[in-house]
């Protein structure tokens, strides 16, 4: 039994973790909150505390942590007593904050797949380049460490397992479907810290198709989905995390990520590339300062947190998983359906974070009472896919299945 919880990060994901962690505080113990900046992680507290968020009586404490610095998480972790780690900072601190739950022998997870601030889309599979070369001293130091555990990557994952599992005998392809169908009212702006947003879309495109690695460029693949509650929307074939878990797994099946742009994003995009303005290297201005393109543009967007008061609509992400059962061809989507206006009412924040936050406080909860608590290093469709989707679906994040049965829930 594992209790007393450390986030890492203060954005718009670590609130709703923040918010759900209280919610469910008499099962995870002890709460605490720590990044660089220690008065966000207070207003976060503040926000639980004025939401009532607090399941029972207990702590709830603000930190200041340089989290790319892997002795003063440790040292910060040995100071609170945590045992699991939820790091939902930025992807850059992924492998600090895992060093340091290595050395102090606490549960790490994370929503999202290491990224070196001087690199953009490594080569596949891009897990092989950084988490996957610790998972032996993972399991020699018996730490849990659950890999890109919230939405897409995590939730999806689930689904893959659960329909190898439940619902078909064989997989040929799976496809993780991503819509945004909300709106925030801005001119424009990104749904997660920009500078990942467009280092994210910037890159090759990867896909495994064929056995193999495909390679395609940002935008070049788009096709309409009919999808439940939000209807038609066009996809793009992305580049994203799970590709690179979930083909290893399934090295038979087509393994593809789509996600939804509007005409106004994608220009927006197109012209900020053009200009040089998504560069992660640095460039030096006519006075002589140096200046990193992409970091300029992220200073002058909005702040994602600050897009949910205002955010309206629905999303909808699911996988559409095609194969066979008892000898003939079969299909399945699994899929969630989030409000943004319900999300931002119960934790402050917009859908896009509270699909995100919300699947790492289950894994926590699973970790704490032994389900997920293996002792070694996975990724989420190594796990039982059930007891977590049952849990998210008191959580906030119910699942439904769309199959040639109906549409119901899992």
């Amino acid at each position: 039994m594992k209790r007393n919880v450390l986030i890492i990060g203060a954005g718009g994901v670590a609130q709703v973790v923040a918010h759900k962690c209280a919610q469910n505080n008499d099962r995870l113990g002890d709460l605490h909150i720590a990044s660089r900046t220690r008065a966000k992680c207070q207003a976060i507290i503040d926000s639980v505390h004025e939401k009532g968020a607090m399941k029972a009586p207990g702590l709830f404490a603000a930190h200041r942590v340089d989290a790319m610095d892997t002795p003063a998480v440790a040292g910060l972790i040995r100071e609170t007593g945590a045992q699991i780690v939820i790091n939902v900072g930025s992807a850059f601190v992924n492998m600090s904050v895992l060093e340091a739950c290595i050395e102090m022998g606490a549960a790490y997870m994370d929503t999202a797949i290491h990224e070196d601030p001087g690199k953009i889309c490594e080569t596949p599979p891009w897990y092989g380049n950084y988490e996957w070369r610790r998972r032996d001293r993972c399991k020699a130091a018996g730490v849990t460490a659950i890999l890109g555990v919230g939405f897409d990557p995590g939730v999806v994952n689930a689904y893959a397992r659960l329909a190898e599992e439940e619902c078909l005998d064989t997989i040929d392809s799976i496809d993780i479907v991503d819509i945004n169908a909300g709106s925030h009212g801005r001119w424009f702006a990104t749904n997660f810290d920009p500078e990942i947003n467009f280092r994210e879309f910037t890159g090759t495109v990867y896909s495994w198709q064929n056995g193999g690695w495909q390679s395609n460029t940002m935008f070049e693949v788009g096709k309409e989905w009919d999808l439940p509650v939000v209807g038609t929307q066009k996809a793009y074939l992305t580049g994203h995390d799970e590709v690179h878990s979930l083909s290893a797994r399934y090295p038979d099946a087509d393994v593809r990520f789509w996600m939804g742009f509007g005409d106004h994003y994608i220009n927006v995009f197109t012209v900020l590339k053009n200009l040089g303005l998504l560069s992660e290297k640095p460039v030096k201005t006519a006075e002589g300062q140096e200046v990193v393109p992409l970091k300029v543009v992220k200073a002058v967007l909005p702040d994602p947190a600050s897009l949910a008061p205002d955010y309206v609509g629905k999303t909808c992400i699911g996988d559409l998983i095609r194969g066979s059962r008892g000898g003939q061809p079969a299909e399945v989507f699994i899929y969630n359906v989030a409000d943004h206006k319900e999300a931002y009412q119960e934790v402050g924040s917009q859908g896009i974070s509270y699909t995100a936050g919300v699947p790492p406080v289950a894994a926590a909860l699973l970790i704490a009472d032994g389900t997920w608590d293996v002792g070694t290093m996975v990724n989420v469709e190594d796990l039982p896919p059930r007891p977590f989707l049952e849990l998210l679906g008191t959580m906030g994040l119910p699942s439904r299945i769309r199959d040639a049965q109906g549409d119901r829930p899992i």
